[in-house]
């Protein structure tokens, strides 16, 4: 059955029909197996992007299928990334507390954005906007993005607090200095995790390693209690310091919570006054004013309590029994009453609300996993929000997409099918846009799962379709399974993820290939690193050093004086140590003629010119020279003229189409004249030759028939 190209354009799923037999199989098996390694990635990756780890199940949900539905390859699979994960958290983490409702909110509206970006490129048929992020800039933002994912999961490997600051690397350097506290049981976990996906990938790559390693240490940290919390009230700290940061961190939030009402109501009186119209302008002057005050307010106070968070979580305590009717208490590590005996465990606060503490004194897991399906409604939003989060939705679009494409374009030249990017873009999009109405973050193509999918003989898009049914098995009958999965184990996850990513020989082959490829490369390395957590402003400086490298390098152009070989072809006159001609300066410009580098033509030309001063003709040999802008028509114009004043004929050769339709349109071509341009270089040369006074005299440049070289010359 084969339907129309137009119902195809908007349906491209009708491609897979007829369907069934052994193309139902090959695809059952397929979308089993992606499943399998899917599900606890997709939780892995929602902690890298600060959500919940359920929130990744909601991104491995329908977002999967519609980008099958809706693209144009067979086998990339979407969903949770890596590199969207950080770039999501990264993006959100100065406007919200990672995990918090806001967060989640900033989130799933940043999914919608960037799926709205998407789909637009892709409808205006404009994907080839991601060509401004070149090769090398993606190779070192995706080598240093590897590294900070893999680095940011250090804490939960060794079970330690990690702060967020404006500085990742202090943070890094933050959980260095707390490696004597490391919780070997979380270690432990965390690095049996990473070898069963070793082994299994070594040995038995055919088996699902990830979801091995998932189960066995799920079984595992249920048997053993691995995870040990507690609640306490402040009373039962016994530390000082930490009673004090806690106080104020109480207070501090019961202020946040009095000022984050005060906007809610000042921003209800706003719309009221709005509404009203009429003569109220100093009012509504004042209340944005009054508005302004309690937004920064409210950001000082929460920048106060991320530090004293910090501060807290740093605290190891030690619990001791409380006498008679006195609670348990908890003293900081190396400062117990001496007739008071520890009962064995360390303890660290995880969480401070107003009058109870959440102590944690074992390993942490995934924990509740809220059992059905998301929610289907709009995010909701601000046109605040949406300015504060269009930059990163525009970054993680095209980084989301190149990275999509690039796994389709590889796997697309092992299976011969036709790929279109600007169909993988809409595709692309509408995951976005239907994943934020059931609370996904951003998600994108994945390598590993792609291959999975295609090394398990995926055959069609239906094989994402039946992933997409497991995960919804998965969502409703399924987490209950999920409670003890550790969160070291999600680590080990992630670090084997982006393991594969960190390709340090692809940056020296940038350099190899062009100097200026490889500094852009490096840059972008290195900036993405120093910017860290803000990942969107390494890729941005990156990308304008990449445009900016390229511009200067094309602002000077090869320029070759030509002579003629002694094998009868024009060369470059200092290359090859020839001689220059006595009647016509031939000149070959090799690039585009534009603003940038029509200073530099015109230097080259004149200085040609003066060095040979005694020549009648100047040729311009333009086979190099595929496009023309206003300003090199004028530069043009000007030498023509220029040179005509001089007593210099100017003639042009293997002029281009589309350099000459400019010229036409321009008036310039007519100022020259038709004779003045010629189909090749020695059709010009003959004519000049045929004109010149001093016909008797040798010249290097004059024509040579090819039956008059001698037979060793004609193939030299």
């Amino acid at each position: 059955m084969t339907f129309p190209p137009h119902l195809q354009r908007f349906f491209p799923f009708l491609r897979w029909l007829p369907y069934g037999g052994a193309t139902l199989r090959a695809d059952f098996l397929a979308g089993l197996t992606v499943a399998l390694v899917l599900v606890p990635q997709s939780m892995a990756y929602a902690q890298l992007a600060g959500l919940p780890a359920y929130y990744g199940l909601y991104a491995a949900f329908l977002p999967v299928a519609v980008a099958s539905l809706w693209g144009s390859s067979n086998q990339l699979g979407t969903g949770p990334v890596a590199v969207a994960s950080l770039l999501t958290a990264s993006s959100l983490t100065p406007l919200a507390a990672p995990g918090s409702e806001s967060f989640v909110a900033l989130a799933i509206l940043l999914a919608l954005m960037v799926g709205i970006v998407q789909l637009v490129l892709g409808v205006f048929k404009l994907g080839v906007v991601v060509n401004f992020l070149s090769h090398p800039v993606i190779v070192g933002f995706t080598n240093a993005a590897a590294m900070i994912i893999g680095l940011s999961q250090l804490n939960k490997l060794i079970g330690v607090p990690m702060g967020r600051s404006e500085s990742f690397v202090s943070d890094i350097w933050g959980v260095l200095q707390l490696l004597g506290d490391t919780h070997l049981p979380t270690l432990g976990m965390g690095i049996t995790a990473i070898a069963i996906m070793w082994g299994v990938r070594k040995k038995a790559p055919k088996l699902p390693g990830v979801l091995i390693a998932v189960a066995l240490t799920t079984l595992v940290s249920w048997q053993i209690g691995f995870e040990r919390n507690v609640t306490a009230t402040l009373e039962q700290i016994a530390e000082p310091e930490a009673q004090a940061l806690l106080g104020e961190f109480v207070r501090t939030e019961t202020r946040i919570k009095e000022i984050s009402a005060q906007i809610v109501a000042k921003n209800g009186e706003l719309k009221q006054l709005q509404k009203a119209g009429g003569d109220i302008g100093h009012d509504i002057a004042t209340l944005h004013y009054e508005i302004e005050l309690l937004t920064l307010q409210l950001k000082d106070r929460e920048d106060e309590n991320r530090r004293r968070n910090r501060a807290v979580r740093s605290f190891v305590f030690e619990q001791v029994a409380g006498s008679g009717d006195q609670p348990l208490q908890y003293y900081a590590q190396g400062k117990l009453p001496a007739d008071a005996p520890s009962e064995g465990h360390r303890w660290r606060i995880a969480k401070a609300a107003s009058g109870t503490l959440k102590l944690t004194g074992g390993g942490e897991v995934v924990g509740n996993v809220p059992q059905g399906l998301p929610s289907f409604s709009l995010p909701k939003f601000s046109w605040e929000m949406v300015g504060s989060l269009l930059s990163a939705a525009i970054v993680i679009s095209l980084v989301g997409f190149m990275e999509a494409i690039s796994i389709a374009k590889a796997i697309a030249a092992k299976t011969r099918q036709k790929i279109n990017p600007n169909q993988e873009l809409i595709g692309q999009g509408l995951a976005n846009i239907v994943g934020a109405t059931t609370q996904s973050f951003p998600v994108s193509g994945s390598f590993s799962r792609s291959a999975v999918n295609m090394n398990s003989g995926a055959k069609t898009g239906m094989a994402s379709v039946i992933t997409t049914l497991i995960v919804l098995v998965t969502l409703l009958f399924l987490t209950p399974l999920l409670y003890h999965l550790p969160q070291a184990v999600l680590a080990a996850v992630i670090i084997m993820a982006v393991i594969g990513l960190i390709n340090f020989g692809a940056i020296k082959h940038a350099w190899l290939a062009n100097k200026h490829d490889g500094i852009a490369s490096v840059a972008t390395f290195v900036a993405t690193l120093a910017f860290a957590p803000h990942l969107d402003k390494g890729i941005m400086v990156g990308a304008g050093l990449a445009i900016v490298l390229y511009l200067y390098r094309t602002m000077e152009p090869r320029v070759a004086i030509l002579g003629r070989h002694p094998d009868g072809t024009l060369r470059d006159v200092k290359v090859n140590n020839l001689p220059v001609s006595d009647v016509v300066t031939a000149v070959r410009f090799d690039g585009r003629l534009y603003f940038a580098n029509v200073a530099f033509f015109e230097d080259a030309i004149l200085e040609a010119v003066s060095n040979n001063p005694e020549a009648p003709y100047l040729l311009i040999v333009g086979n190099g020279i595929n496009e023309i802008d206003a300003s090199g028509e004028e530069v043009i114009h000007h030498l023509v003229e220029r040179m005509r004043a001089n007593g210099t004929v100017v003639l042009f050769s293997g002029i281009k189409k589309q350099v000459l339709d400019v010229m036409r349109a321009t008036g310039l071509h007519v100022l020259i004249g038709e004779k003045a341009f010629f189909a090749t270089a020695e059709q010009a040369l003959e004519k000049i030759f045929s004109r010149a006074e001093n016909l008797g005299v040798e010249d290097n440049l004059r024509p040579v028939k090819l039956a008059t070289l001698m037979p060793e010359q004609r193939f030299n």
